[in-house]
């Protein structure tokens, strides 16, 4: 068994640079970036340069970086269409695959990455790093023991006042396949879904809103250019699942609110509730509410010291993330974001723009 990794990026571009590149890098015990690829190639080189070992290559097309067998792992960062095609050929090809959220741009390529990975006998996961916030953590394992009994009701939360982002391809919809449900919304969906446990949907009622591309004011990522803005602001969705429990989706990239939250959830269960709300200090606080000696009562754990509910600790969760991505290829352990969980995520976003285009609840 190999002690260290080769790995490969393709996708040189914004999610590349601000999270996975600087992760990997600070886990050079576990693997080295060896190639990386982009279309703009000036990319692909300046990411080699400040990122790669050593002999480090560089490629336009990333099927001649499949083509080199020392490669290990590849991470796909592109644009969401170009998701499922790469991945496919990259787990046909024998390597492992990190896939950058959401896993494709609808269910039926979702579903060809899951059996490409079956097939090769290959690991696939999806960069989903909200799971390994300290708080997330905490509610899981909350989840997992069985404190909030039930959880029969939960809210996914993905809003923002105004934060469209400005950069990359975000506001094209043939591109990313859609816009704030699809970029954000599938953070909430999945951190909801996991700590459920509950990934058996019966049907999906949405509503997706398209009221904002011309109203910028405000924006904190600056002006947009309303012409190439044809995706959604605003996404909103009521889920039932097969046990009957139920879950309300809201998420929007410029919603007019004063109660912005992102990459959180509520849940609520017989024996009690957690919610994920803003603290003070714009950081995310987790409150678990019952009933206790006759009397409601409300818990605060503290995540960011080594006392109390949760031993604290000041990791990135992107490191996090690729750490246990790296570790689980090396030890042929499971990846914390499975497969199949993420492709439940993908069907359901899919229903919510159904539901929306037809009006009809969609049944799965």
């Amino acid at each position: 068994m190999k002690d260290i990794l080769n790995i490969g990026i393709i996708g040189c571009g914004a999610i590349a640079n601000q999270k996975h590149m600087p992760s990997l890098s600070k886990l050079a015990h576990l693997g080295k970036m060896v190639a990386f690829c982009d279309i703009e190639v000036e990319r692909a080189s300046q990411a080699a340069a400040e990122f790669g070992d050593a002999d480090a290559k560089v490629y336009s097309d990333y099927k001649e970086l499949l083509k080199d067998g020392s490669i290990d792992v590849v991470h796909v960062l592109t644009p969401n269409l170009y998701h499922a095609p790469i991945t496919v050929d990259a787990l046909n090809a024998g390597k492992h695959v990190m896939c950058e959220k959401p896993m494709a741009i609808n269910a039926a390529e979702a579903k060809q990455m899951l059996e490409a990975a079956q097939r090769n006998g290959k690991k696939l996961t999806v960069g989903y790093q909200n799971r390994f916030n300290e708080e997330s953590n905490v509610l899981y394992k909350a989840c997992s023991t069985g404190d909030l009994g039930e959880i029969y009701m939960a809210k996914a939360h993905a809003v923002r006042r105004k934060g469209v982002p400005t950069w990359g391809v975000f506001t094209n919809k043939e591109l990313q396949g859609g816009g704030a449900l699809i970029d954000i919304g599938t953070h909430a969906l999945d951190l909801t879904l996991w700590c459920m446990d509950n990934y058996k949907p019966k049907s999906v009622t949405g509503s997706v809103y398209y009221k904002m591309k011309d109203n910028m004011e405000g924006n904190v990522f600056g002006p947009w250019d309303p012409k190439t803005f044809d995706v959604e602001d605003s996404a909103f969705a009521f889920i039932t699942m097969e046990d009957g429990a139920t879950i309300f989706l809201e998420c929007s990239w410029a919603l007019n609110t004063t109660e912005a939250k992102e990459a959180k959830t509520s849940l609520f269960g017989v024996e009690g509730g957690a919610e994920m709300k803003v603290g003070p200090d714009r950081k995310t606080e987790l409150v678990f509410n019952t009933a206790k000696y006759g009397k409601l009562v409300e818990i605060k754990p503290n995540t960011r010291s080594n006392i109390a509910y949760f031993s604290g600790s000041d990791d990135n969760p992107g490191v996090l993330e690729a750490k246990q991505w790296l570790e689980c290829i090396l030890n042929d352990t499971e990846p914390l974001v499975k497969a199949e969980q993420a492709y439940v995520v993908t069907r359901i976003l899919e229903a919510i723009y159904l539901s929306a285009q037809t009006g009809k609840t969609i049944e799965l």
